[in-house]
């Protein structure tokens, strides 16, 4: 294989080609602009230096591409390559035997293990939660008036003794925002445990309240202030952790289901179409 070509001067070449030169004067470029900005947090010899080296750098690469762009003469290889290969279908990776792709995960955890991981995870801080009330102030109350403190603003000027004092309207939004949140987050479980099978515990009993211990952290404040001054932290993560290790227990205990992510989206709905199986089979086979 030949290739005629013209270069600059006019002769003919042949058997090579001209491609852009290489030119160093960009990444020069881009260096002078870095000392130039770090020069804004260090000194002003800093970006002096960044100053003289970029403009040498543009200059450089200015010269290497005006009037006329920098070329060099590379040689074509007369004979190309032949492409070979000595498999001749498509590796698969085999994770079942109805399976031809890998759906990950391929087991998960039901809805109902994160509704009973939720529940009992809500038990489980609600008693360290009555605990530290008894410990702290003498009262049961004291927690769960504080969870409600964010729907009475007229909490934050009563005194410590009225707010472990029992009030009807305080259990009764406390336990529902008690109860809903555990639900969420037992159903986070259910979701995130088959990301780490062999160790639910470390995922559940302690990476995840301490993550999200310090994200209600930055935002308790401004949510529940009340709640954000009185707050006893360390019997607060306490109970986050009591929460993830019993509802990461109740959640791991659960029998796991296959996932239908390879199944069609009729079946899925539940519609019942005779054939739908067997057909969807057939075209999986003939890919």
């Amino acid at each position: 294989m030949a290739v005629e070509l013209t270069n600059q001067t006019g002769e003919s070449a042949t058997d090579t080609i001209e491609m852009p030169a290489s030119t160093p004067w960009p990444i020069v470029l881009a260096f002078g602009i870095a000392l130039l900005f770090a020069g804004l947090v260090t000194s002003e010899t800093v970006s002096l230096l960044g100053a003289v080296v970029s403009v040498v750098g543009a200059v450089g690469w200015f010269r290497d591409v005006l009037p006329h762009e920098a070329h060099e003469t590379v040689r074509v290889t007369r004979q190309v390559p032949a492409i070979m290969t000595t498999r001749h279908e498509v590796a698969r990776i085999e994770i079942a035997p109805e399976l031809r792709r890998a759906w990950l995960p391929v087991e998960i955890y039901p809805i109902s293990a994160g509704i009973k991981g939720g529940l009992a995870g809500s038990v489980a801080m609600a008693v360290i939660a009555m605990l530290y009330g008894l410990l702290s102030q003498k009262s049961i109350w004291y927690p769960i008036n504080l969870l409600a403190a964010g729907f009475f603003p007229a909490v934050a000027s009563d005194t410590t003794a009225e707010i472990a004092a029992f009030h009807l309207r305080a259990f009764l939004i406390a336990v529902p925002i008690h109860l809903i949140t555990s639900l969420l987050v037992g159903l986070l479980y259910g979701a995130m445990l088959p990301m780490l099978p062999r160790r639910p515990i470390l995922l559940g009993g302690f990476i995840a309240p301490v993550v999200w211990s310090g994200l209600i952290y930055s935002i308790l404040g401004i949510v529940n202030p009340v709640l954000n001054r009185r707050i006893d932290w360390l019997w607060f993560v306490a109970s986050q952790v009591g929460f993830g290790i019993v509802a990461g227990l109740v959640v791991s205990r659960q029998g796991r289901i296959r996932t239908r992510q390879q199944m069609p989206l009729a079946f899925r709905a539940g519609l019942e179409v005779s054939g739908m199986l067997d057909e969807h089979r057939g075209e999986d086979e003939r890919r």
